[in-house]
């Protein structure tokens, strides 16, 4: 005799509770974290805000990229991705130049200013964040990286050394968007 065949496990339905309490946790954890990006721009001798450290950040992290390229991996028009570079282009942070392989194009890269602002913000950041993080019990650091990875890999965000998804990802935009254009890509049902 066949045995009857156990049914496949069913995957775990969140406790909307649950969802509510680490949401709650998480936009809390993010006003520390804004306000530590916010207080690093602060000491920058260019005044920036934070989406124009982000699109020197991405940069950075990109290497030589398209304006279309830019406005794409920080969800954000090309007008106003232009809009930005200009500003940027001004205080001699990123430079264009003609793209070497076809003329047409123009590339956009970061100046020697731009990507030492880059670094002296993240090193800024990072030491702010480090004398948080000293605050907590080593097990509940581990507990955190863990917690983050999760997040990060839920929300597809790049890995700071370059492992995991690139700029590209749908972490770099909002992912309720991305699930939104990705069904309406395929058409409805």
């Amino acid at each position: 005799m066949d045995e009857p065949e156990e049914p496949a496990p069913e995957e775990p339905v969140p406790d909307e509770a649950d969802v509510d309490t680490v949401t709650d946790a998480v936009l809390t954890a993010s006003r520390l974290l804004v306000a530590i990006a916010a207080r690093s721009l602060y000491t920058v001798e260019h005044r920036l805000t934070l989406p124009q450290f982000r699109m020197l950040a991405v940069l950075s992290a990109l290497g030589p990229a398209k304006l279309v390229d830019l406005a794409e991996h920080l969800d954000v028009q090309p007008s106003t991705a232009l809009r930005m570079v200009d500003r940027l282009v001004a205080a001699r942070l990123v430079g264009r130049r003609h793209n070497p392989v076809n003329r047409r194009e123009t590339e956009l890269t970061l100046t020697v200013s731009g990507r030492r602002i880059v670094r002296e913000v993240t090193a800024r950041r990072r030491a702010v964040i480090g004398s948080v993080l000293r605050r907590l019990p080593p097990d509940r650091r581990a507990a955190l990286v863990e917690a983050l990875e999760a997040f990060n890999r839920a929300g597809r965000e790049p890995r700071p050394d370059g492992g995991g998804p690139g700029p590209d990802a749908p972490g770099w935009s909002d992912p309720v968007e991305e699930a939104g254009r990705s069904v309406s890509r395929r058409g409805p049902g």
